[in-house]
């Protein structure tokens, strides 16, 4: 049965742990080994790692890397960035990890999700859109690290990515992202319009209150956060953090799902 989940996600940029701002501002906040095993102690739901230069630069994974993180990892690993066909997936997942994320390559080529969902199966096949709002209020879809627009309507491509037969949608709001302002609840409603799979929403998660609103307001699915489990205080300090059992206890008390 699914539940809700709090997933903490993890940015690697030249090996190195970073956080940003709307996809800029890069800031190194450490390594990404050593706050995977800090995460380990604190029992989390699963954790997402994603190299965000990898597809927007052409490079391939960054397989020795992903190797050490799936070695430390003791919960569920998503691992996304400059995953391009069915080989990439293959080594990833004998890695150790048990998902793996996709942008750009299957934006471009609808039919390698199901290429892959019946070689991996499609609980492994995770699609991620990042999504922008333009001056009209429109949702777009990118890809290349936010960096090129898609011509396709936000909801076809949705529609897309469930008729290939993907596992689960993450949705990253590009907007939001860094900025502890909230999850976007509009964009995230009409994303489960279409949605029939597992959603994990990211960009923009301020406090643990956020989440509880997005569960009450949009129903059951993932919440992840970077800034919220990286950063601790109004100068934001770099302290990793996790919310324990009784605080998640709390969170949910009273969410009707």
């Amino acid at each position: 049965m699914l539940r809700p989940r709090i997933i903490p996600v993890l940015l690697v940029r030249d090996n190195g742990l970073v956080k940003t701002k709307q996809f800029r501002d890069f800031k190194y906040v450490g390594d990404p080994l050593n706050a995977v095993r800090i995460f380990n102690e604190k029992l989390v739901d699963e954790i997402i790692v994603l190299d965000i230069d990898a597809s927007a630069n052409g490079k391939t994974p960054n397989f020795e890397l992903i190797k050490k993180i799936a070695s430390e990892c003791r919960m569920p690993l998503c691992y996304g960035g400059g995953i391009k066909n069915l080989e990439d997936a293959k080594k990833i997942i004998s890695l150790g990890v048990e998902k793996i994320a996709m942008s750009s390559s299957i934006i471009r080529d609808y039919k390698l999700i199901n290429y892959l969902s019946d070689a991996l199966g499609s609980q492994s096949i995770v699609g991620v859109l990042d999504v922008k709002r333009n001056i009209f209020g429109k949702y777009n879809a990118y890809i290349s690290n936010g960096k090129e627009k898609i011509k396709n309507k936000l909801d076809d491509v949705v529609i897309e990515f469930i008729k290939n037969g993907i596992g689960e949608i993450v949705v990253n709001n590009i907007d939001n992202d860094g900025m502890l302002c909230g999850y976007d609840i509009q964009l995230i409603k009409k994303i489960k319009k279409f949605c029939n799979v597992p959603m994990t929403i990211i960009g923009g998660a301020g406090s643990l209150q956020d989440m509880r609103q997005v569960w009450n307001l949009c129903g059951l699915m993932g919440c992840g956060a970077g800034s919220l489990f990286v950063f601790k205080g109004k100068y934001s300090a770099i302290l990793i953090n996790y919310p324990n059992l009784d605080d998640k206890l709390q969170l949910l008390n009273g969410i009707k799902f």
